[in-house]
């Protein structure tokens, strides 16, 4: 591309307005520019469904890719002892292999366990902040006057308890 033509397509460019330009996505409702932002939520369901299946992938990955076992290294001693160099070629080929098989199978292990403890603990945080503001909007009934009749006891604490005569 010639430097003319680069500086005229610039200048054309320039020369566009920004409605002309559409982006590949959803236009934001209101026709806004600012994008809102939501709630990340993740179901216990989502996670137990990545575990699982980061688990089963660490189980399938030791039953059908362990290719290069004892079988492989024992072909590798044969072949150089025969004086082949392809010998320590598979050698070199099946270390690497278990090498790589045992990192990925760590990396499953680790997602599997990671979204067990994640899951527990959100839900701890979860039963833990929902005490919180309900304790709070207790509180906060107890010193509203729209609950209860001036001078009558706050009904957001609970039902009266009876006196001995069986009376409010």
């Amino acid at each position: 591309m010639a430097w003319d033509e680069w500086e005229r397509l610039k200048t054309q460019a320039a020369g566009r307005h920004p409605e002309q330009m559409q982006l590949n996505r959803v236009p934001d409702e209101g026709g806004g520019g600012g994008g809102t932002y939501g709630d990340l939520a993740v179901s216990e369901t989502d996670l137990a469904k990545i575990g699982t299946n980061a688990f089963t992938l660490f189980n399938r990955l030791w039953d059908e890719a362990r290719v290069a076992g004892p079988s492989s290294s024992q072909a590798a001693e044969d072949l150089k002892r025969q004086g082949f160099d392809l010998g320590a070629g598979l050698a070199h080929v099946a270390k690497r292999w278990d090498e790589q098989l045992g990192s990925l199978r760590d990396a499953c292990s680790h997602i599997s366990n990671h979204m067990r403890v994640t899951q527990r603990i959100h839900q701890d945080d979860e039963h833990h902040i929902t005490g919180q503001l309900s304790s709070i909007a207790t509180l906060d009934g107890g010193f509203d006057e729209r609950v209860g009749e001036p001078g009558e006891k706050n009904t957001i604490y609970g039902d009266n308890k009876k006196n001995e005569k069986g009376e409010d």
